[in-house]
């Protein structure tokens, strides 16, 4: 039997600004946005490659999960994105805008650098040690 795991939602405030964080900074490929009625889409999204996981773009629809939004894991990181090239994302991403909190630092297990969604989500950029 094998499993992998598919899709990790994660609350946004809006769609298409989120769509436009994960596509136009991060680079992501926009896997789809169908329209599902009552102000709800489904927005799927996944890295270049799409070697992993696809994150599903919920729109937080109470004043509970929009309490959440940003802080899905209580100040930790979360989500872990993996590079073939840190250094070159790294830079790309800074060029875009996206915000490191702090700077790139080697690790037994690879080079690694923290940064914020638009949200506050933290993630990991990571080009683990093979």
């Amino acid at each position: 039997m094998s499993q992998t795991i598919a899709t990790v939602a994660l609350l946004v405030k809006d769609y298409d600004e989120a769509i436009e964080f994960y596509c136009d900074r991060l680079g992501f490929n926009l896997v789809a946005d169908t329209e599902l009625g009552g102000d709800k889409r489904w927005v799927l999204v996944a890295p270049r490659g799409n070697r992993g996981a696809e994150i599903l773009l919920a729109k937080a629809d109470d004043a509970e999960q929009l309490a959440r939004v940003g802080d899905q894991m209580g100040g930790r990181v979360g989500f872990f994105l993996n590079s073939d090239n840190f250094a070159k994302d790294h830079a790309l991403f800074s060029e875009r805008g996206v915000k490191f909190l702090e700077e790139p630092r080697h690790e037994p297990y690879g080079s690694v650098a923290v940064f914020e969604d638009l949200y506050g989500n933290r993630w990991d950029l990571i080009q683990p040690k093979r």
